[in-house]
C-alpha cells in the first residue's frame, strides 16, 4: 500500500489552515488533478461535521471519481477522510494543525501552526495501480504545498521580518 505523510510549518494560524482544508467545495480550484468536487451530505456527529463528498479526479484521459466520508473535528483540529467508494479498496487521510509556541506568534509576530499530512491508499485494479499510481504519488506529494499556496493567496502572504 502506498503512503506519504509529511509535517510543514506554514505562517498561518492553526485555525485558518482548518478552515481552508475543510472547504472541500474549493478543491477543484487548487488541489493537484481535482476536476469536481460534489458535497452529497452534511451531518452533525458528537459535535463534529461529517461532509460525504465525491471528488473526481482526472489526469490526461483518465478519470475516476471516489466517494469519502470526511469527519471535521473543529475543536482539536483535526481532519479525518475515510474511504467509502470508489477505485481504490482502501484510502485514509488526515490532517492535523498544530499552532506553533505559547501565543501562536512565529518571527516577525505572524500566527503560525504544523499542518501534518497523511495519506494511504491502494486501488482495486492493477492495472489502474500502474497506470496511475506513480502520478497519484506525485500528485498527493504536493497535496500540502498546495494547501500552503492557497492559503498565502486567500489569507496574504507573510514574509519573514
Amino acid at each position: 500500500m502506498a503512503q506519504f505523510s509529511t509535517r510543514r510549518r506554514v505562517r498561518h494560524p492553526a485555525a485558518d489552515m482548518f478552515g481552508l482544508v475543510a472547504d472541500v467545495e474549493r478543491y477543484p480550484e487548487f488541489v493537484p488533478l481535482c476536476r469536481s468536487m460534489r458535497v452529497l451530505r452534511r451531518t452533525t456527529a458528537n459535535g463534529r461535521e461529517v461532509v460525504v463528498a465525491e471528488m473526481e479526479v482526472a489526469y490526461k484521459l483518465v478519470r475516476e471519481s471516489f466517494t469519502s466520508r470526511v469527519t471535521l473535528d473543529r475543536e482539536r483540529l483535526e481532519i479525518l477522510v475515510e474511504y467509502l467508494d470508489g477505485p481504490f479498496s482502501r484510502m485514509e487521510n488526515r490532517w492535523r494543525f498544530l499552532t506553533v509556541g505559547e501565543g501562536a506568534a512565529a518571527p516577525g509576530g505572524t500566527a503560525a501552526c504544523d499542518v501534518e499530512f497523511f495519506i494511504a491508499y491502494e486501488f482495486k485494479s492493477r492495472a489502474l495501480g500502474v497506470l496511475m499510481g506513480a502520478v497519484f504519488d506525485a500528485a498527493f506529494r504536493r497535496f500540502a504545498a498546495a494547501f500552503e499556496h492557497r492559503a498565502d493567496a486567500v489569507f496574504g502572504k507573510v514574509t519573514p521580518a
